[in-house]
């Protein structure tokens, strides 16, 4: 099969190729899938699960990226409650070969159904960043319905989902990005949207919750806008600057089969409307990593055809 695999570490993204690879092992519990459309972070280069395994041992070459969409093509011994044939997406595991390729082996339990009125495309643009901000926003940040979020990065891939979330919450919501992004945001359903560039942060005033995928100076001055009893929720790193009287959480997505499936059902019912930013096909994905236009949403390596 052909995937797009990294060797060396000091290439940076010079070290992304296409390259023929081994057909993938189903271990127990496992599914092979066939992809039809996956999604990568721009920052797995820097993961240590890119280059080693769960015992720290060197495992390259690797197959970068974790979404997946595509098709059920073998089932590992054991393997329960999907079927060869089955439409899925989710999750490939953070120390194993990912979905930039056109097999990979997933474990079942990290896999959803998806429906058959759901493109690919669409699907593969949900589980990390639907998954992420599910779990920012109410596993960690215990947002309710009345309160203030703000969401940093309101028209990417993560921040989209969440303002929509949030939306649908009952929350108010003040978006921050790019002065390109305001008319994407506003029509997802931010409040209030704010410049980074050309605005200053601290105007917002006090807010519940913080929603935040930028990190540095910005997760940083974010912490003084947590008014008492409320949550930072960051997904970059640990936060160096704690609120006053409030929490401050760093977290990793995990996977969740059954918030999925209920992301799935959002999207079929129009409630939710993952933003697709560019669709490249396999032999353009290491270009993707580094793009030379920002677009908003997620970008989706479209490896098979629907």
């Amino acid at each position: 099969m052909q995937a797009i695999t990294v060797r060396d570490r000091d290439a940076g993204l010079a070290g992304l190729s296409l390259t023929d690879m081994p057909y993938p092992h189903a271990a127990e519990n496992d599914v092979i899938v066939r992809v039809h459309a996956a999604g990568f972070t721009p920052g797995e280069l820097d993961w240590p699960a890119t280059w080693t395994d769960r015992a720290g041992r060197d495992r390259t070459p690797s197959v970068p990226g974790h979404e997946l969409s595509g098709v059920v093509e073998e089932l590992g011994f054991g393997t329960t409650g999907l079927s060869v044939g089955q439409r899925v997406f989710g999750l490939a595991d953070w120390a194993r070969n990912g979905s930039l390729a056109e097999y990979a082996a997933v474990e079942a339990r990290n896999l959803a159904p998806l429906p058959a009125d759901i493109g690919h495309t669409v699907a593969a643009a949900l589980p990390i960043s639907g998954l992420t901000a599910w779990q920012g926003l109410f596993d960690h940040g215990r947002l309710t319905t009345g309160q203030t979020v703000l969401i940093h990065g309101a028209a990417g891939g993560v921040g989209s989902i969440a303002v929509q979330l949030a939306r649908e919450a009952g929350a108010r919501i003040i978006g921050t990005g790019r002065s390109a992004d305001r008319d994407t945001a506003l029509a997802l359903g931010v409040d209030t949207f704010l410049d980074l560039r050309t605005e200053k942060l601290e105007d917002v005033g006090e807010v519940d919750v913080v929603f935040d995928v930028i990190g540095g100076d910005i997760l940083d001055r974010s912490a003084a806008l947590i008014r008492a009893g409320g949550t930072l929720v960051t997904i970059v790193m640990p936060p160096k600057v704690q609120p006053e009287d409030g929490r401050a959480i760093f977290f990793v997505v995990e996977p969740d089969r059954a918030r999925l499936t209920d992301l799935a059902t959002r999207v079929r019912d129009g409630r939710l409307k993952p933003v697709v930013g560019a669709v490249r096909p396999l032999t353009e994905a290491p270009a993707a990593f580094a793009p030379t236009t920002r677009t908003p949403g997620k970008t989706i390596i479209r490896v098979a055809e629907d």
